[in-house]
C-alpha cells in the first residue's frame, strides 16, 4: 500500500463516523467510503486527492444535492469521485447471467480434483 491511500483511507473513516448528514447522504455515507477507499487503494494520484481535499461531509452535500428522493449507486460514486477529482470517470460492469444458479449447483457437486500423483498406464497410448 502507500502512504497517500493510508492518510486518505483514515480521513475518509474519520469523517464518515463524525459530521451531520442530512438523510439521503446519510443513507449513502457507508457505500461512498467504501468505494472511495477501493479507489484509493487503485490509483495514488486519487489518494492524494482525497487526503489533501475537503471534508467528506462536504463530499456527501456535493452526493446527495439535486439528487431528489432517489439516485442510482452509480451516479453517487460518479459525483464523490468528482468532488475530490474534478473530471475524473468511472467506469462500471455489470453483466447478466441466466445460469447463475446452474453453474453455482454444478460447481458445488463437482468432484474435487486429486492432488496426488498421476499414474499413467502407457499401454493406453499405444
Amino acid at each position: 500500500m502507500n502512504e497517500w491511500y493510508e492518510q486518505a483511507k483514515s480521513k475518509l473513516e474519520a469523517e464518515k463516523g463524525s459530521g451531520s448528514y442530512d438523510r439521503y447522504a446519510g443513507a449513502m455515507k457507508e457505500l461512498i467510503c467504501e468505494k472511495l477507499c477501493i479507489f484509493c487503494r487503485q490509483d495514488s494520484e486519487f489518494a492524494q486527492a482525497v487526503a489533501q481535499g475537503g471534508a467528506f461531509t462536504d463530499c456527501m452535500k456535493a452526493v446527495a444535492k439535486g439528487c431528489g428522493s432517489a439516485i442510482s449507486d452509480e451516479e453517487a460514486i460518479r459525483r464523490a469521485v468528482r468532488f475530490y477529482f474534478p473530471g475524473a470517470g468511472v467506469k462500471f460492469h455489470m453483466e447478466l447471467n441466466l445460469c447463475a444458479d446452474v453453474e453455482a449447483e454444478a460447481a458445488a457437486t463437482a468432484p474435487v480434483a486429486s492432488t496426488g500423483p498421476k499414474i499413467l498406464d502407457l499401454e493406453d497410448f499405444l
